[in-house]
C-alpha cells in the first residue's frame, strides 16, 4: 500500500472524519472517500481558497509560506495541507468539547 493511501486509510478511520480529498495541481480530485460529485466540488472550491491564501501570505511576506489552513464552520472543520504538487483536504465534523 502506498503512503498516500495508508494515510487517508488513517485519516479516514478517526471517529469524526467525513472524508479526505486528495487534490494535484490543477485543482483535480485524484482521489476520495466522498462521493464524487461532493469530492470534485471540495476538489475545486478549496484549491481556488488555497491558491488565494498562498498568495496572500507571500504578499504579506515573501519568505514566508502557508503550510497548513483550517476553516471550522457550525457544521464542519476542513483542513487543507498543500504539500508539493498536491493538497489534502480532511473533513470532520468538529468536535464541540
Amino acid at each position: 500500500m502506498s503512503e498516500v493511501e495508508e494515510t487517508i486509510r488513517r485519516l479516514s478511520s478517526k471517529k469524526n472524519v467525513q472524508g479526505v480529498v486528495v487534490v494535484n495541481q490543477l485543482g483535480l480530485m485524484i482521489r476520495s472517500t466522498l462521493e464524487a460529485s461532493l469530492g470534485k466540488q471540495y476538489a475545486t472550491l478549496m484549491s481556488d481558497l488555497i491558491r488565494t491564501a498562498k498568495q496572500s501570505v507571500a504578499q504579506l511576506d515573501s519568505q514566508n509560506e502557508l503550510t497548513f489552513m483550517r476553516i471550522r464552520t457550525k457544521k464542519h472543520e476542513i483542513m487543507i495541507c498543500p504539500e508539493g504538487e498536491y493538497l489534502m483536504i480532511v473533513i470532520q465534523t468538529p468536535d464541540n468539547s
